[in-house]
C-alpha cells in the first residue's frame, strides 16, 4: 500500500547547502530560472529586515524533492527559490559544499558553476542576471559593518521546510495530495474577513462585490462596475461620494461562513459577449495597494504618524492590527469607499504598462481613461493637451522605474493623496514637478537623510513631504552640495541612487521639449547648437529625444569606463575615478550583461549598431547617448584608449549636475 505521509524537516540554509554532500538536480521538465530583480531584491530585503530586528527565524518557503539515491535529490518543487538561494550565497561569497545541477542543461550547469567570472562559452542569461541582481541588492542594502552578521543570519536563521517525497509515492499522486490540501488564506483575504464581519448582510454583499472588483489590478474598475450612477453615462468620472451610494446587491446567497465571504464569485459582474476587458500590467499588487488605501484612510486621524507606517505587504496584518480598536461599521464603509476611489484614480490617473514588450518605436507607458459611449468602449488620453499628456507620462514613469519595489512606492501614495482632493491635470503636473524637486533637494541632497550607501533612511520621505500630515512639495534646501555627498572621482563614493539618474534623464528630455520640440530647427541653427553645447556634446540628432521613454529594462548602472579596466593591466583610471556620476549611466540589464567589460570605444561601436544585435531600448538613456557622443568626437583626435578619460568624466559631470540642480 502506498503511503500518503509527506515526511518533512525544517532546515537552515547552511544545512541545505553545506550538509551531507548532497546534489540537488533540477529535472528537464522544469522551466528555466526566471526570478527578476524585484523578486530577488525583495527576498534580500525581507531577510535583512528580519536580521535587523533579530528575529529568531525567517522562513523562506518550501522545497519538495525525491531521493534518487547516491545523495542525489530531484527537485520537484522549489527550484526557483533554491536557485535564488544559491545565487545569494555566491553574492555573499559563502562557500557551498552541496551542488545544484540542471539535468540535460549544459548551459545552465556551466553558468552556475562559473560564478562570478562566467568564463564559459555560453551562459544562461537568467542565472547571470540573477547573480548580478543579488550582488546589486546586497551592495545597495547591507553596509560593510553589517555584512558578516547578515551572512551568519542568512546561513543559520533563514530556514526552509523540506518535504522528501516517499520512494513509493508516484509524482502524479503526490500532486493530487497537495492540491487536495487546499491553499492557505492570503493576508488580504484575512483582512477582508475582519472588515466584512462589521457590516450588515446587505452591506456585506456590496462590500464583497467592491473588494472583488478592486482586486483585479489589471482591469479598469469602470469595466467591472457598469452602473451609470457610479461612473456616469460615459463611465469616465466617479460620481458617488460614499459607500452607501453604491447600488444594493442581491443578498439571496446568504453569506454566513468565512469560506463563502472569501471565495463566492457569483456576485461578480458577468460581461456580455461584446464586452472585452482592457487589461494592462499593473504597477502594484493588491496587498500593497490595500496598505496605501489604509494610509489614505488614516492620514487625517489624530495621532497618526506617517513615517512609522510601512507599505511592505508582509506587514499588512500588523498595520491593520494597530487600528483594530477603530474598526467598526463606519470605519469599514469609509475604507471601502476609499478603496473604490483609489482604484479609479490608480487606473485612470497613474501610468500603467501595456501588455506589449518594450520597443524603440512606441512608449508602452499609458495614461488613459476608460470611456463607454453607447455601445462603443475605448481609451482616451487623460488630457487632450498632447504636450501636457506627454509630460505627465514621462514624469510618472520616471517615478515608477525609480521605485519599482512594492514597499517603496511612497510617490504613489502622495499622488493619490493629491488626487483625492484635486484632479485638475495642469495642477497635477505642477504637483508632480514639485514632488520630484522636493525628492531631489530635500531628501537626496541632505546627507543626514541618507544611509551609509546614500539610500534614503526609513521615514525620510514622509517626514519631508508630509508636514502635519499634509502635502508639502516646496523645496527648501538651498545648500546643494552634490560633490560633498556623491563625489566627483577624487575619493571613494558611497553610491548614487537610481532616482538621480532617472530624474536627470527626465530633465534632459524636458530641456529638449522646452527648447527644441515643435521648432523648425536645422542642425546648423544657433538654437540647436546652443542646446547641444549646453549638454556638453556635439549634435547627435533629435530622434533620441523623440523616441525616449523610461523603459522597464533600464535597471542597471553602467560604468562607461569599465570597472575591469580600472584594476587590470590596461588600467588608466582608478576605482574612485570611475565610480562617480560622470562615468555612470542607466542601461538595460541585458546590455549591461553583454558589454560591462567592453572598452568605451567598443561600447560605442556596439551600442550604436543599428543591426539589432543590441536592443536599442536597453541603451535608451539620454545621458548615456551624450557620453557616447563625446567619445565619438574624441576617437578621431586622440590616441587609441584615450577616447574617454578622467577629464571627460569631470567635464561631463559638471554639465549634468548643472542641469540636474538648475
Amino acid at each position: 500500500m502506498k503511503s500518503n505521509s509527506l515526511p518533512l524537516k525544517v532546515l537552515s540554509i547552511n544545512e541545505i547547502y553545506n550538509g551531507d554532500k548532497l546534489t540537488y538536480e533540477v529535472p528537464i521538465y522544469q522551466r528555466n530560472y526566471a526570478w527578476e530583480k524585484d523578486e530577488i531584491a525583495t527576498l534580500i530585503q525581507d531577510v535583512y529586515d528580519a536580521f535587523k530586528v533579530n528575529k529568531e527565524y525567517y522562513y523562506i518557503g518550501t522545497l519538495v524533492s525525491f531521493h534518487k539515491g547516491d545523495q542525489v535529490y530531484e527537485v520537484i518543487d522549489g527550484q526557483q527559490r533554491l536557485t535564488t538561494i544559491n545565487l545569494v550565497l555566491s553574492a555573499l561569497n559563502i562557500k557551498k559544499e552541496n551542488k545544484l545541477t540542471y539535468r540535460a542543461r549544459k548551459k545552465s550547469n556551466d553558468t552556475i558553476q562559473s560564478i562570478p567570472q562566467f568564463n564559459v562559452d555560453e551562459t544562461d542569461s537568467g542565472i547571470v542576471n540573477g547573480y548580478r541582481y543579488a550582488s546589486e541588492a546586497i551592495s545597495d542594502k547591507i553596509s560593510n559593518e553589517e555584512h558578516q552578521g547578515y551572512k551568519d543570519y542568512f546561513l543559520h536563521n533563514v530556514q526552509i521546510v523540506h518535504y522528501q517525497v516517499p520512494k513509493d509515492l508516484d509524482l502524479n499522486h503526490y500532486f493530487e495530495i497537495m492540491n487536495s490540501r487546499g491553499e492557505q488564506l492570503e493576508k488580504h483575504e484575512i483582512i477582508k474577513a475582519r472588515l466584512i464581519k462589521e457590516l450588515t448582510n446587505k452591506d456585506k454583499a456590496k462590500f464583497h462585490r467592491l473588494w472583488e472588483f478592486c482586486s483585479e489590478m489589471n482591469v479598469y474598475i469602470q469595466q467591472k462596475y457598469r452602473d451609470l450612477n457610479i461612473f456616469g453615462r460615459n463611465h469616465s468620472d466617479l460620481r458617488i461620494s460614499n459607500f452607501d451610494e453604491l447600488p444594493d446587491v442581491d443578498d439571496s446567497h446568504g453569506y454566513t461562513t468565512i469560506k463563502s465571504l472569501l471565495t463566492e464569485k457569483e456576485l461578480s459582474h458577468k460581461p456580455a459577449k461584446n464586452e472585452k476587458p482592457d487589461t494592462f500590467l499593473p504597477i502594484i499588487d493588491f496587498s500593497n495597494f490595500l496598505l496605501i488605501v489604509l494610509k489614505l484612510t488614516l492620514i487625517n486621524k489624530k495621532g497618526f504618524i506617517p513615517k512609522d507606517y510601512t507599505l511592505d505587504d508582509k506587514e499588512l496584518i500588523r498595520e491593520f492590527d494597530k487600528v483594530k480598536n477603530d474598526i467598526d461599521r463606519k470605519f469599514v464603509k469609509t475604507f471601502a469607499y476609499n478603496l473604490l476611489k483609489a482604484k479609479y484614480l490608480l487606473d485612470n490617473y497613474i501610468v500603467h504598462h501595456s501588455n506589449d514588450e518594450d520597443t524603440i518605436d512606441s512608449n508602452p507607458w499609458k495614461l488613459q481613461k476608460w470611456i463607454k459611449d453607447g455601445k462603443n468602449e475605448y481609451l482616451v488620453n487623460l488630457t487632450e493637451d498632447l504636450d501636457l499628456q506627454d509630460k505627465l507620462v514621462h514624469m510618472l514613469s520616471m517615478f515608477e522605474v525609480s521605485f519599482t519595489a512594492r514597499q517603496r512606492k511612497n510617490y504613489l501614495f502622495y499622488c493619490l493623496f493629491h488626487l483625492f482632493e484635486d484632479r485638475n491635470t495642469n495642477k497635477y503636473f505642477k504637483f508632480l514637478s514639485g514632488l520630484a524637486e522636493k525628492y531631489l533637494k530635500d531628501v537626496y541632497m541632505v546627507a543626514q537623510k541618507l544611509n551609509q550607501i546614500n539610500t534614503p533612511n526609513p521615514g525620510s520621505f514622509d517626514e519631508t513631504i508630509l508636514i502635519d500630515n499634509q502635502l508639502n512639495i516646496s523645496a527648501e534646501n538651498k545648500s546643494l552640495d552634490f560633490i560633498g555627498i556623491y563625489g566627483n572621482g577624487s575619493e571613494e563614493t558611497k553610491g548614487i541612487p537610481l532616482f538621480i539618474f532617472n530624474y536627470l534623464d527626465y530633465k534632459l528630455w524636458l530641456k529638449y521639449v522646452k527648447e527644441l520640440r515643435g521648432e523648425k530647427t536645422r542642425e546648423s541653427s544657433k538654437i540647436r547648437k546652443d542646446f547641444f553645447s549646453n549638454i556638453g556634446c556635439s549634435d547627435f540628432g533629435l530622434k533620441v529625444f523623440e523616441q525616449f521613454y523610461f523603459s522597464r529594462t533600464r535597471r542597471s548602472l553602467e560604468h562607461y569606463y569599465p570597472q575591469a579596466w580600472a584594476t587590470g593591466k590596461n588600467g588608466r583610471l582608478n576605482q574612485d575615478q570611475i565610480n562617480c556620476l560622470g562615468n555612470f549611466a542607466m542601461i538595460g540589464s541585458a546590455a549591461n550583461t553583454s558589454g560591462s567589460n567592453w572598452s568605451p570605444k567598443s561600447k560605442l561601436d556596439h551600442y550604436l549598431d543599428a543591426s539589432g544585435k543590441i536592443n536599442q531600448v536597453s541603451v535608451a538613456s539620454i545621458k548615456f547617448m551624450i557620453m557616447m557622443q563625446i567619445c565619438k568626437e574624441n576617437q578621431d583626435i586622440r590616441d587609441h584608449g584615450e577616447e574617454w578619460n578622467f577629464q571627460d568624466i569631470l567635464a561631463h559631470q559638471i554639465k549634468m549636475t548643472d542641469i540636474l540642480l538648475n
